[in-house]
């Protein structure tokens, strides 16, 4: 059987992006690789065995254009609304909490924010099948 273990995306500013998932999510430094043209820096958690995995391209100085192909990742969270009020005093810029529901049944509650490179990044309630 196989294992997800890890996700990657491509980051302009290493420095910048670490603050941001650390600040938002917890994840610290697990390792990181430097390479002649490239770095990639895997970010974890006590949480979970998957990691993120950032590439930093030296040579990228313009902002990558993420197409229409990209979807998000999804973190979940203990308590959904103190999540969002420390994302909003933190000066992230969540998006509107949402209470998503299917067949009359609630499904997920969470809300959406961007990482400093722009990708969309889903917070949802720990709940279900979002454990």
């Amino acid at each position: 059987m196989a294992k997800a273990i890890h996700s990657m995306i491509r980051v302009q500013d290493e420095t910048r992006s670490i603050a941001f998932y650390r600040e938002a999510f917890g994840l610290e430094v697990a390792q990181r690789v430097e390479f002649d043209t490239f770095t990639l820096v895997y970010l974890a958690n006590g949480e979970t065995g998957f990691e993120l995995e950032l590439t930093v391209n030296k040579d990228t100085t313009q902002p990558y254009d993420l197409g229409n192909g990209y979807g998000h990742l999804a973190f979940s969270v203990e308590a959904i609304y103190a999540e969002h009020a420390r994302f909003e005093k933190a000066g992230f810029a969540p998006r509107k909490l949402v209470d998503f529901n299917h067949d009359g049944k609630p499904f997920a509650r969470f809300f959406f924010v961007k990482d400093p490179d722009g990708y969309d990044i889903e917070v949802l309630q720990r709940a279900g099948r979002f454990q």
